[in-house]
């Protein structure tokens, strides 16, 4: 399905429930109770499956709940993601959900925003701000998750690939467990660091990836915490010819990632994850507890689930869809709830 006829449905079911939203959500608190709430999502990165499950998540539950969702669509720029911010500003938002970003050039106008009364909540960006709720999978877990399943699966002591970049909060949230790990485990030797994030994430990790295995061919275990990081370093392995020597564990998931784990001898052995739609909505959620006077707390966590390609397999599940239906904790979060909100 082209990503212009999923927009066409997204279109048609909003205009097919604009009735609903405009009547308001019975018994909910002002300004549910009378509906088209306006809300902004202001994201850093747009391009990507998880990025992309993570805004059709928030659009769903912003519909359920009677809010006029503007989306500004991510393009890894900077100036242009405060500029949103400004422009949702101007629009007379009640609410903004900022998805990623640099801290540096964003909490500056955050604070405008939350000076204008504006409920901000922050997802996966450290705007060190006490009024400002943060969203998070769980990053630390996640990391950890994931080492461990490579502690099981090549026990104390390999040489491994980092795919790693500064700056971005959940990479160095499980950067912070990496070191952690190779401290507690010292045969775990990180034989090279490299990474990159941009418009063609996994095309250009794939690139620097090639270049890492050839300079190290004792590298037995690639941690790449980020799904684009892992099919970028998939992709020089399948190329390389090394899907037997080399075993990737990584952080997400999509539809497209359980493909590429569950294929035959895929190298992708392990991810560790939530379901970005769900993300997405618990993210909707909380800003609308905030619009309504309720406090949805600071710290707000969504549990991620180990995913092996074994159990991916046995599952059958061949879309993210399917998963959430057949792992009830990857399918849903209490996180961010109330009576009034639909789920």
């Amino acid at each position: 399905m082209t990503r212009i006829f999923r927009s066409a449905l997204v279109l048609a079911a909003s205009l097919a429930i604009a009735p609903a939203i405009a009547a308001g959500i019975s018994g909910a608190p002002a300004p549910f109770d009378q509906g088209g709430v306006k809300v902004a999502l202001v994201s850093y990165i747009s391009s990507g499956d998880f990025f992309e499950a993570y805004q059709s998540g928030a659009q769903a539950q912003a519909r359920k709940i009677g809010i006029d969702l503007r989306v500004f669509p991510g393009k890894q720029d900077a100036a242009e993601q405060r500029s949103q911010i400004e422009q949702a500003i101007n629009l007379g938002v009640k609410a903004i959900v900022i998805d990623h970003g640099l801290p540096e050039s964003l909490k500056d106008v955050a604070q405008k925003a939350v000076d204008a009364g504006i409920k901000v909540v922050a997802f996966d960006v450290n705007l060190d701000n006490a009024k400002i709720p943060q969203v998070e999978q769980s990053d630390h877990q996640l990391a950890r998750l994931a080492l461990e399943q490579a502690l099981k699966e090549n026990g104390e002591s390999f040489n491994a690939g980092y795919v790693y970049v500064a700056g971005f909060a959940p990479l160095d949230r499980r950067h912070e467990v990496w070191e952690e790990f190779k401290k507690k485990y010292p045969g775990i030797k990180e034989a090279a660091r490299f990474g990159v994030v941009n418009a063609t994430t996994a095309a250009g990790v794939a690139d620097q990836a090639k270049a890492v295995l050839r300079a190290h061919p004792e590298i037995s275990v690639a941690f790449a915490p980020y799904d684009e990081f892992a099919r970028g370093v998939k992709l020089a392995v399948n190329e390389l010819g090394l899907q037997d020597k080399v075993k990737i564990y990584s952080a997400d998931v999509s539809t497209a990632d359980i493909r590429e784990i569950i294929e035959p001898n895929s190298p992708w052995v392990a991810t560790v994850a939530t379901n970005p739609a769900v993300v997405g909505a618990v993210s909707i959620r909380a800003a609308a507890l905030a619009v309504a006077g309720s406090d949805p707390g600071h710290a707000i966590t969504v549990s991620p689930v180990l995913l092996t390609q074994k159990a991916l397999a046995e599952s059958g599940a061949k879309t993210v869809e399917e998963l959430s239906a057949k792992i009830r904790a990857f399918g849903a979060s209490e996180a961010a709830t109330a009576a009034w909100i639909s789920q």
